[in-house]
């Protein structure tokens, strides 16, 4: 065991407080990563708040990145000193796996949710001998050490862009850009609207310029990330107080409706009014998590099967990490993927005022460095 500081969420809605705890070694199969940098995404909060169930007290993150400083028994092609990203979990042996979507893995909700190691229900981090939540989405690296299955890391090469800066490109970053890349396919010449300037959506934008769409329209209400979005490539922008027939609003551009709508929102009346705005053969792809656990959309289903309109829900883009990291670092290189424009630093001791920056629209994606 060795001594960490970890972020831990204590009650719903409470603020994080960072504390010492113990971090086991990595069992076979594992590693251990000294984090340099981790990602503070929604989907954190909605876990410590239990609108998803997370047992409490936990260390949540899930976007880390940092330096492989311990092996386990069994790991082939890592070692102490490589440099990577911390990714989702996934099984590795089911017919999604296999299909190289492993955010579709068959065992995805246990292997990430769960907050414990299947196998036998342990955890790699206690505090005063007891056991605390963690293997949040494999990782839970809101701390200054994960433990994380050798499967979930990929190796990258940090020359060119700092190493703590990284860690969301294993989830918010990637599922942004991969959900038009990957999930939609969107390609060149066509048409979408993305709803939500966040990450997610500021990520869609530059995956829509790199696969050549010809319009490309964000839909958000703060004027500062309208703003960055025409700077990535985005050819318009509506804010969403100026619309209230959005659906009108966005036929106004693209009279026969458009090609694609990727909603980062999970509002049911944005999620709405682009499934109304989509033209023939049509699809809307679903990332945002709604507020609600329950929250549905009204689909008249003649309207939905005249024009074939498709809705697509997506998990991490759709993409397989070991191959779709390494490609954004590349897009990165080239200026065409710029996502250290989008970042924000904090020390994780600062969490709290983290959380409340994001949430007045002050920065676009926290990175938390320990």
């Amino acid at each position: 065991m060795i001594e960490a500081l970890a972020a831990l969420a204590h009650e719903p809605g409470g603020d994080f407080t960072v504390e010492p705890i113990m971090v086991e070694e990595p069992r076979a199969g594992e590693v251990r990563i000294a984090v340099k940098g981790v990602g503070l995404c929604h989907t954190d909060l909605i876990f410590r708040d239990q609108i998803a169930p997370f047992a409490l007290p936990g260390v949540l993150g899930h976007e880390g990145a940092g330096v492989i400083d311990a092996v386990g028994e069994g790991v082939e092609g890592l070692a102490i000193g490589d440099e990577v990203v911390i990714g989702f979990s996934s099984c590795g042996a089911c017919p999604r796996c296999a299909e190289h979507l492993p955010s579709y893995c068959q065992s995805f909700v246990p292997l990430n949710y769960a907050g414990m190691r299947l196998e036998d229900g342990s955890s790699a981090y206690s505090q005063d001998g007891q056991r605390l939540t963690s293997h949040f989405f494999g990782q839970s690296s809101f701390s200054t050490l994960a433990i994380t299955r050798a499967r979930n890391v990929v190796k990258v090469d940090a020359s060119r862009v700092p190493l703590e800066l990284l860690g969301p490109l294993g989830c918010g970053f990637q599922t942004g850009a991969g959900g038009v890349m990957r999930s939609l396919g969107c390609p060149k010449g066509s048409s979408i609207a993305i709803f939500g300037g966040g990450p997610v959506g500021l990520a869609a934008v530059m995956g829509a310029v790199i696969q050549g769409c010809a319009t490309i329209i964000l839909v958000e209400p703060i004027a500062a990330r309208r703003k960055i979005a025409l700077e990535l490539g985005a050819s318009h922008v509506i804010d969403p107080a100026d619309a209230p027939d959005l659906a009108a609003a966005l036929r106004a551009i693209v009279p026969a409706g458009l090609d694609f709508a990727f909603d980062s929102s999970g509002v049911v009346s944005v999620i709405e009014a682009g499934l109304a705005s989509l033209g023939s053969h049509g699809a809307i792809g679903l990332v945002g998590v709604p507020s609600k656990a329950d929250a549905a959309i009204s689909v008249n289903i003649a309207a939905l099967m005249t024009p074939g309109h498709r809705i697509i829900g997506i998990i991490e883009g759709d993409s397989d990490p070991q191959q779709f990291i390494p490609e954004l670092i590349a897009h990165h290189a080239a200026g065409r993927f710029p996502f250290d424009r989008l970042i924000t630093t904090f020390p994780l001791a600062q969490i709290n005022d983290a959380i409340a920056a994001q949430a007045r629209g002050e920065c676009i994606k926290v990175v938390l460095v320990p």
